[in-house]
């Protein structure tokens, strides 16, 4: 472990499981300290704490709604006054909610947009002071490749991820003068909760469309982030990197 980093905080939104759950251990291994952000997993956050304690950094969970203004600035002030900076911020925070256009609720839409698009916003809003001031910061929302491409059933999941891009883009040019790089990471088909619910016809069509043949783990997301937030990309910003074994080319 890099013990250089040790005084670098990381927080990351949706933590408790999949792929927030990587990005945290995969951070904590590198040095960060970090900061779990859930929203209603507190048994799976409490563990995931643990686990990063474990590695000989610091850790923090807090709970907190990112769609919620007033709440994601809590998470923000929170963390910045129990770990001292906060260098890294991952919006990995999100929620789908599935039906074709014609049967979709109001609701349904309005809440994905809530938590995935404008819980994003409101982090790199309450963030940006902190950073803005450090002179220096990573910010790495995670998108998806249907924010890219569509999916039938997914108007909701596909706007709120396409808009991230859009937003990582525009947060990338506003903070660049201040040292801060801005940049995104689209997964494609990962092995998460989300995935496991899936039926095998569903899982084996999935998988032929993939280059790669296979589905991608939470590490492998993790491990784009991790180069993301290091020095190696100080270089790189308002880039999209699809981590989809060649779904979409």
């Amino acid at each position: 472990m890099n013990r250089v980093l040790k005084n670098k905080t990381a927080i990351v939104t949706g933590a408790s499981r999949g792929i927030g759950r990587a990005i945290a251990l995969k951070l904590a291994d590198k040095g960060y300290n970090v900061v779990i952000n859930y929203r209603s997993s507190r048994e799976k956050a409490e563990e995931l704490l643990k686990e990063i304690e474990a590695k000989g950094v610091k850790a923090l969970a807090l709970e907190g709604d990112v769609s919620k203004f007033e709440e994601a600035e809590g998470l923000i002030n929170t963390a910045f006054e129990a770990m001292g900076s906060i260098d890294i911020l991952v919006n990995n925070a999100g929620i789908t909610r599935d039906g074709l256009v014609l049967r979709m609720k109001e609701e349904d839409f309005d809440k994905v947009i809530e938590v995935n698009l404008k819980g994003a916003f409101n982090c790199i809003k309450h963030v940006s002071k902190v950073m803005m001031k450090q002179r220096s910061g990573r910010i790495v929302n995670i998108s998806s490749v249907i924010g890219l491409v569509g999916n039938a059933g997914q108007i909701n999941y596909a706007a709120a991820k396409a808009g991230i891009i859009g937003m990582t883009k525009a947060a990338a040019k506003e903070f660049s003068s201040r040292g801060i790089t801005v940049n995104a990471v689209a997964p494609g088909f990962i092995e998460t909760d989300m995935t496991e619910v899936l039926s095998p016809k569903v899982k084996e069509a999935a998988i032929n469309a993939v280059p790669l043949k296979r589905m991608g783990k939470p590490l492998d997301v993790a491990n784009a982030v991790a180069f993301l937030v290091g020095e190696e990309s100080s270089y790189i910003t308002g880039q999209i990197i699809n981590v989809d074994g060649g779904m979409v080319m």
